[in-house]
């Protein structure tokens, strides 16, 4: 499809990209919204929650909700769409990747960029309900590049997926990493580290053969936690190898449902190859919007209904 004409323009202080990715991500506020968990049982033995907010009416439509690296269902970006989904008529299922619920999982492996087995689960347990007809799948981040990845792989999608939503997606996982490794994003990309660095920790006593606290103490920066855990945990040779196999942006010509992409010009986490605009041209089932701002997931709008949030529900009730 061709590109989509982006009016999103947010009052002053919110055009920069860095005050609207730290105000959304640190001071952003989403009050009024019940959460019920509900844990999933993994085939592999392990285990990640789910939770569910409800329309106050009756549906037959549910959207999963897909968190970004190191975030969870309580996070702001997710409770804001599980709300304006809510009040549409839809039932939310914010998704919570294995170890980040606030309990350590139970394998030595966790979540990463490309596990869309674990979606595979989760879509499946949502079928088994026997409640919803249309499902929709929104991914932020991280979960954005998940979601994508999915619906482009060679599988056959259930009938009840409709359609799908990537916000701030790293399309390109390499391109990302280089810019999360500049200085310009170093209090970001040490946050980061250091949250990730603390799960290995709990992890470490628990598979002492696999994990050592002198691995951990070699992790500088996110290539070496890619190096030293995420790669050896889940299969792949190196952080290199990872980034290549789990990049949403090879899988996009397969994608033959309706699937919209929102990147900001100023999202200082994507690099000029996470911006898939020759893959929007060339299928007509992905639309791509380019909005001049927002930052990462930043997407601040009046009323604490963010653009994305907005354009989401659009999408899918109007399909453009």
């Amino acid at each position: 499809m061709p590109l989509l004409e982006s009016d999103y323009s947010p009052i002053l202080p919110f055009k920069n990209g860095h005050v609207s990715t730290i105000y959304s991500g640190l001071f952003r506020k989403v009050a009024g919204l019940q959460q019920t968990r509900e844990r999933l049982e993994l085939s592999d033995g392990d285990f990640l929650d789910l939770d569910w907010s409800f329309s106050v009416s009756s549906t037959k439509k549910v959207i999963l909700l897909l968190h970004g690296l190191e975030g969870n269902g309580q996070r702001p970006y997710i409770t804001g769409s599980a709300q304006v989904f809510n009040e549409t008529n839809y039932d939310a299922c914010a998704v919570n990747f294995r170890g980040c619920s606030g309990e350590t999982n139970r394998l030595f492996r966790s979540y990463h960029s490309g596990a869309t087995e674990d979606l595979e689960e989760i879509v499946q347990h949502i079928l088994r309900l026997k409640k919803y007809d249309e499902i929709y799948i929104k991914g932020v981040s991280l979960g954005g590049n998940l979601a994508l990845k999915y619906i482009g792989e060679p599988r056959s999608l259930p009938k009840e997926i409709k359609a799908v939503i990537g916000i701030s997606v790293p399309c390109n996982l390499s391109s990302s990493l280089t810019e999360l490794l500049k200085a310009k994003n170093f209090a970001y990309s040490q946050r980061f580290k250091k949250h990730l660095v603390a799960k290995l920790r709990l992890k470490e006593p628990l598979f002492p053969e696999r994990l050592t606290k002198k691995d951990i103490a070699r992790i500088k920066n996110l290539k070496d936690f890619d190096d030293i855990y995420t790669s050896r945990a889940h299969g792949f040779k190196n952080a290199m190898h990872y980034y290549e196999k789990c990049s949403c942006l090879q899988f996009l010509p397969n994608v033959q449902i309706p699937t919209l992409i929102i990147n900001a010009q100023n999202d200082s986490f994507l690099g000029p190859e996470c911006f898939p605009i020759k893959e929007a041209k060339d299928n007509k089932n992905i639309y791509l919007e380019i909005p001049k701002f927002g930052g990462h997931v930043g997407f601040w709008d009046y009323g604490n209904r963010y653009h994305n949030e907005k354009r989401a529900i659009k999408f899918i009730e109007e399909g453009l």
